[in-house]
């Protein structure tokens, strides 16, 4: 018989009772890990494929006599590092980087300020976790729409991708790709104020959430429309443009005339829509004459492009998928100017990937993993030559 002592009664009333008495206590962490678990393949494919690429990139830097990292964080990747070390030029300068969109260089400077490293390692880190936090998602997407092994097949096939060492640079399509499968996720599976909330740290970090937006917005009015989910929709149509519509009224503010950041993408950067048209020119150059490595394999990345989005029409994708991947195509491709990196600015319209995914997945594990050392074989030169032979932007 057990006797109470001074130290029984003062511990709390659940802790005295026997131990087959005592009330379970829920275990808050216990889905997150559950799911990590469940994850767990494809997070080891995506980090594998990816690691091979940044192990090959840092030999051949070195026994070329550069510095790794310098590399992994050049062009774009120094202007985001100025910002979040400077903040924005103020439209002081021609190509002025407002264009540059916030989120990802606001990251960087605040754990600059907490991490003992210095902003180029630290963007690092933020590109590498948010390249994880993509995989995460991109398995989350494929299992919930087709099977757990569509999952993984679609993480490793993004990480494959012969443009896929810029996931590993400080730049930002690495971080959107992961806000925008979270924001489409949360929309498959009806949850509105995550979608909205998600959607609107999307739009503070590339100017492609225009991309995003009005998928949410129109799912949110179809909820509204047939007086579905009470509130929430709602939310997520507010939500949704709020951080990129923020930005633009912020920088136009800046310039001193409303359109101010459109202003200074097509003044200083070149960049306007054009429906097109020096799309088609450069790529007819680009196939026609001799030309570089890097123009030849974004020219066949838009055809496969293009190839991957009547496959997903066919095989009926949801159609918020299917509009996302719309407005990248259309955004990408209509779009005059720098063409040598059409095929990065697609790396977040992942849904094109998915009948690849799916094809691969009831191929067998066999042939799959046969066409994926081979992709990611020649995505391993391939993400060298960018940043070691090809002199422009990846």
């Amino acid at each position: 018989m057990h006797v109470a002592t001074t130290e029984d009664t003062n511990r709390p009333a659940a802790d005295r009772l026997p131990a087959s008495h005592r009330p379970v206590r829920p275990d808050r962490l216990r889905p997150l890990r559950e799911a990590a678990r469940h994850a767990l393949p494809a997070l080891a494919a995506y980090t594998v494929i990816r690691m091979v690429g940044v192990l090959t990139v840092y030999v051949w830097a070195r026994n070329t006599g550069r510095a790794p990292g310098e590399r992994l964080a050049s062009s774009d990747g120094i202007r985001y590092l100025k910002i979040a070390q400077q903040g924005y030029d103020g439209f002081a300068e021609v190509q002025s980087d407002m264009a540059f969109f916030p989120l990802f260089p606001g990251l960087v400077a605040v754990l600059d300020r907490i991490l003992p490293l210095d902003a180029q390692d630290v963007g690092l880190i933020v590109a590498w976790v948010a390249g994880l936090a993509a995989a995460w998602g991109l398995f989350a997407i494929g299992a919930h729409l087709h099977n757990r092994r569509t999952g993984v097949l679609l993480a490793a096939l993004w990480a494959a991708l012969p443009h896929a060492v810029v996931q590993s640079m400080a730049y930002s399509e690495t971080l959107f790709t992961a806000l925008a499968v979270w924001t489409l996720y949360a929309l498959l599976r009806g949850y509105w104020v995550t979608a909205g909330v998600v959607c609107l740290f999307a739009g503070l970090t590339r100017p492609t959430a225009t991309s995003l937006i009005p998928v949410v917005g129109l799912a949110a009015l179809l909820a509204i429309v047939r007086r579905r989910d009470g509130w929430r929709p709602w939310a997520a149509a507010l939500l949704a443009p709020a951080g990129w519509l923020a930005y633009v009224a912020w920088v136009g503010s800046v310039v001193g005339r409303p359109d101010g950041w459109f202003h200074i993408q097509s003044a200083g950067w070149g960049s306007t829509f054009d429906f097109g048209l020096d799309t088609l020119r450069r790529g007819r150059l680009a196939l026609a004459n001799p030309t570089a490595a890097q123009l030849f394999v974004v020219s066949v990345v838009l055809l496969l492009a293009l190839m991957l989005f009547v496959l997903s029409v066919l095989d009926r994708q949801p159609w918020q998928l299917l509009l996302y991947s719309t407005l990248m195509l259309v955004t990408t491709l209509g779009t005059a100017g720098y063409y040598h990196s059409k095929a990065r600015f697609l790396l977040p319209a992942f849904p094109l990937l998915l009948p690849a995914a799916v094809a691969l997945a009831r191929a067998g594990w066999a042939r799959a993993v046969t066409v994926l050392v081979a992709m990611a074989a020649f995505a391993t030169y391939f993400g060298g030559y960018l940043l070691l032979i090809w002199k422009w932007s990846p």
